[in-house]
């Protein structure tokens, strides 16, 4: 059992003088019962030994009590984030719940809690935090802007109370977060005074032998620092004051880490770092004359001291994206030292130094997008109010268009909305991609269909089996992952030309017949392709039959031969049918077709855009080589030949009946159940007087699809066929094409 938490004297003394000053400074804004509420909690926390140091020894309570000072003085937080604060040990506990929050102190104290959960939950998934992608998802997972205000008070805020901790591993670890994740957080948001102290501290503890070398050099060059000030300032202050201006004049010496950071990029020594300071010369001036002030002390620098026009910087006419509003410039001084003057007004000033805060009391400015709109956005809300209430109805919209997904790794990727798990396996790999069967999100198993969302685990999971398909380009939303979709489809495309010529060539050898390349594309047209790579990827999945292929092949080779009659030109009295010789489609073929005027034993062929059989409605057309051809009247082609060769159109009827039987073709849709396919072929092969030619059956999505090539006689047996088909269990359509 662990020993029972004690309270030392000084930091018993310490969170009380904290108490009492916290109370100070919002005690406006607290609610009636909320002071003994918040006891009630600490001490049931303390008396159930809920309470425990942390491992760099330092007691929670007094912690939070550091932080909540540090967000009402620096960043102008109020009752919300302090009592967050000071709850948000018993919650991440798991020894209070949100609901009881929420009926102690509201919903507005419960969703700080929550945010601050949530992204307690994104360091559980270890990710890799030292990348842009991990802060914006941060800015979007925490739903309330005071979640990060108080996340990087925090940060601050242990950062200054691990300065004398044994445990180096640790306190590395935690200067390492705040150096590349929350002091460019604080940037962001335009907290500098915070980001200064964030990346100072970090390098004290990083590199400490750079901190304390620079840091001793500016406590002994500060004497002589401070005088050169004086002999700058000591001018521009008399001709300021002459002009009427009210202002107050401070010199500023830059960060260690800054000055760090310039020795490491212009590879040079101390010494050679000629910018140590920065004069700011701030003015109390009103809202409407800010500008013209600026530019008033601007003229009457640069009149007394050189300036460098490639040092100016205008962020008085474009502020910053965070708001950030200030003139710089850089003037050659006395001794001929460069100097940097930043010219700005007191609102100004607290902008630059309390960041997003001090809007509370000013009005915005505009910015660009993104996280600029954002700002502009709480900037607008908090204008209406001059503490946090209005934030109660405010929910961070932030990157509402793109999401941050993890792998197991940690590494995080950035999506567009709406980006599928088959996004995620293209970005890692292309290989990943074209194997993805689906993915395990936060451990559970979902198709690659699945969208992705902010904050996901995502694990492809791959099969060797898995080919791309066309459907994939309407699944994913990158076009990263759209372009190499559409690359493996063109290499699949390749591969199945190439196996389903050398099938197409095999089995031509095999029967012994000679391929034509000629004659093989005009089959390909006929069938209907317009790309021969389309022709290839339906032999090579088995839509067509090779089979079907070399008989259409042969019918090409040897031309189209009439059903009845031969190529002789014969008049219709000496005209006798015979029997004995049968057409393409049919075995025998004797039926009678009365053309035009009552004309018998014309030659004619049946069309095969159409394949009229007995019975059917059709018509006659004079081709130029091929005599007459006979089509349905619902033939597809026939509103166009009625409508350019009316004149080579003639009647036609059937008359007379024989034995003779037609190629019909239908197309069949129904459940892929088990056994469907037997129950229409039995069907058809009860029937004496009817012929299965050909059957082919394409399945997909528990749907399939049969194209039946049947002989039968006439209309009437067709029409008692369709029937019998369309009683089959599981079929939900039949039709002739």
């Amino acid at each position: 059992m662990a020993d029972r938490f004690e309270f030392t004297t000084e930091e018993r003394e310490e969170t009380i003088s904290l108490y009492t000053q916290i109370k100070e400074l919002i005690g406006a804004s607290l609610q009636r019962d909320d002071e003994e509420k918040m006891r009630r909690y600490l001490l049931n926390s303390i008396n159930r030994n809920q309470v425990q140091r942390d491992v760099f020894g330092l007691n929670p309570i007094l912690l939070g009590f550091q932080t909540a000072q540090l967000v009402v003085d620096e960043i102008g937080l109020k009752r919300d984030a302090v009592l967050a604060i000071l709850l948000h040990p018993g919650v991440a506990g798991g020894f209070n719940t949100l609901d009881d929050i929420r009926s102690d102190f509201g919903e507005s104290v419960a969703r700080i809690l929550h945010g601050l959960q949530r992204i307690q939950e994104l360091y559980a998934k270890n990710p890799v935090v030292e990348t842009e992608n991990f802060r914006n998802l941060l800015l979007s997972f925490a739903e309330d802007m005071r979640v990060i205000l108080i996340m990087i008070a925090d940060r601050v805020n242990l950062m200054r109370q691990i300065r004398d901790t044994k445990n180096m591993e640790a306190q590395r670890e935690v200067a390492e977060e705040a150096a590349y994740l929350y002091a460019p957080l604080a940037h962001k948001l335009g907290l500098y005074k915070l980001k200064s102290e964030l990346e100072d501290l970090s390098l004290k503890y990083l590199e400490h032998e750079a901190y304390y070398l620079i840091k001793e050099k500016l406590n002994a060059t500060k004497k002589s620092r401070d005088a050169y000030i004086e002999r700058f300032i000591q001018p521009i202050s008399e001709r300021l004051t002459e002009a009427g201006l009210k202002f107050h004049l401070k010199g500023r010496t830059k960060s260690i880490h800054s000055i760090w950071q310039k020795m490491k990029k212009q590879k040079c020594n101390f010494e050679g770092v000629y910018d140590l300071f920065a004069i700011r010369i701030i003015l109390d001036s009103p809202l409407e004359k800010e500008k013209m002030h600026c530019w008033q002390v601007y003229s009457i620098v640069t009149d007394m001291y050189q300036p460098n026009p490639k040092r100016l910087r205008d962020w008085l006419s474009v502020p910053k994206s965070n708001g950030y509003e200030s003139l710089h410039i850089t003037v050659l001084g006395p001794e001929q030292k460069w100097v940097e003057v930043q010219i700005r007004t007191e609102r100004m000033d607290e902008i630059a130094e309390r960041g997003v805060a001090a809007h509370w009391r000013y009005k915005g400015v505009k910015g660009e997008s993104g996280l600029d709109e954002w700002l502009n956005s709480i900037r607008s809300i908090l204008e209406t109010s001059d503490d946090l209430q209005m934030m109660d109805q405010f929910k961070m919209d932030l990157y509402e268009d793109e999401v941050f997904v993890f792998t197991p790794k940690g590494d995080l990727y950035k999506f567009p909305k709406g980006a599928t798990v088959l996004d995620f396996a293209y970005h890692i790999h292309s290989k990943i991609g074209n194997a993805c069967v689906g993915a395990r999100i936060n451990n559970k198993v979902v198709t690659f269909r699945q969208p992705l969302h902010s904050g996901d685990q995502v694990e492809i999971m791959t099969a060797s089996n898995q080919k791309p398909k066309q459907e994939w380009l309407n699944i994913v939303k990158t076009s990263r992952a759209k372009s190499k979709i559409r690359l493996a489809l063109k290499e699949t495309q390749v591969k199945e030309g190439l196996f389903a010529k050398e099938m197409i060539e095999r089995k031509f050898k095999n029967r012994k017949i000679e391929l034509e390349e000629s004659t093989m594309a005009h089959l390909v047209k006929k069938l209907g392709f317009k790309e021969v790579s389309d022709f290839y990827r339906q032999i090579a999945d088995g839509t067509l039959d090779v089979n079907t292929v070399i008989d259409k092949y042969l019918e090409i080779q040897q031309g189209e031969q009439p059903v009845i009659g031969n190529n002789q030109a014969r008049s219709a009295e000496e005209f006798v049918l015979d029997e004995s010789r049968a057409g393409v489609n049919e075995r025998i073929s004797d039926d009678v077709l009365v053309i035009d005027r009552n004309l018998k034993g014309v030659d004619y062929q049946l069309a095969r855009c159409c394949q009229p059989i007995y019975g059917d409605k059709v018509f006659g057309f004079i081709t130029i080589n091929d005599g007459i051809k006979i089509h349905r009247d619902d033939c597809p082609n026939a509103p166009e030949l009625r409508r350019r060769f009316g004149y080579r159109i003639v009647k036609a009827r059937w008359s007379g009946k024989g034995s003779s039987q037609y190629s019909i073709t239908l197309r069949v849709i129904g459940n892929d159940d088990i056994g469907i396919v037997n129950n229409l072929t039995s069907i058809i092969s009860k029937d004496e007087k009817l012929a299965l030619r050909s059957i082919n059956i394409d399945s997909h999505d528990g749907l399939f699809r049969g194209i039946l090539v049947v002989m039968l006689e006439d209309t009437s047996r067709l029409e008692t066929l369709l029937k019998k088909l369309r009683t089959v269990k599981g079929v939900k359509q039949v039709e002739r094409i």
